[in-house]
């Protein structure tokens, strides 16, 4: 039996995820944002981005340290080779923006508006996010770890080998989502909606028993 249940948890695909190593950082006292320009090989400390147009601009082995992107316009914007430290924001616009060998370190996003976006090796640490939208957005080689997620919404994305590890997700929400790979064993949530999406979904023995019920009743199936 439990040689069955190893190999089982071996064919689990993890995250596939590159270190991000920042060295050699300019930093800017009084840098300037706008939209569509390029910023590489520097590090921004407590910068204020709110309402900014940044639409379009290219981040490349950039480091932000407690920055503010309230309301800032970010879509389109591409992340690559980045670390985002105690990044804020009760609204953040990065609708069809890029993410690629990114780690953000303890956000506090309130409204994360990023559907239609793409993840390649990010990671998310610690933090707490009230609504993470990624409606139709590519994810892949994803772990989110020690996080409090109020709301994911998930429906029409595909996610390829994400892991949420050690979270707690408020709502859930799977609707047409392509999951392949997709693990939260391990992760508190209270609702899931979207249960004909879930094939692709790795979860636990306990989790299980949190999600029959509501399979079930998704079936037809009473259990009299």
């Amino acid at each position: 039996m439990d040689k069955g249940r190893g190999t089982a948890a071996a064919k689990v695909a993890p995250p596939r995820l590159s270190a991000v190593e920042l060295q050699d950082l300019e930093e800017l006292q009084d840098p300037v944002f706008r939209r569509g320009d390029r910023y590489e090989n520097l590090r921004f400390n407590r910068a204020a981005l709110d309402g900014l147009d940044l639409g379009e601009a290219v981040f490349a082995e950039c480091r932000f340290d407690a920055a503010s992107f309230n309301d800032a316009q970010l879509r389109g914007t591409s992340f690559r080779d980045c670390i985002l430290a105690e990044a804020y924001a009760p609204v953040f616009q990065g609708a069809r923006s890029t993410w690629r060998d990114v780690e953000l370190r303890n956000p506090r996003l309130g409204s994360a508006e990023l559907y239609e976006s793409g993840w390649q090796s990010v990671r998310i640490d610690g933090g707490k996010l009230d609504y993470l939208n990624l409606r139709g957005a590519k994810l892949a080689d994803v772990l989110i770890s020690g996080c409090i997620i109020n709301e994911l919404d998930l429906g029409g994305a595909g996610a390829t080998r994400v892991r949420l590890e050690g979270c707690t997700v408020g709502s859930l929400d799977l609707t047409g989502a392509r999951l392949k790979d997709f693990d939260i064993r391990g992760t508190e949530f209270r609702r899931v909606s979207g249960l004909g999406s879930l094939s692709g979904l790795v979860i636990d023995e306990y989790q299980l028993g949190l999600l029959a019920p509501l399979i079930f009743a998704h079936l037809g199936v009473r259990v009299l």
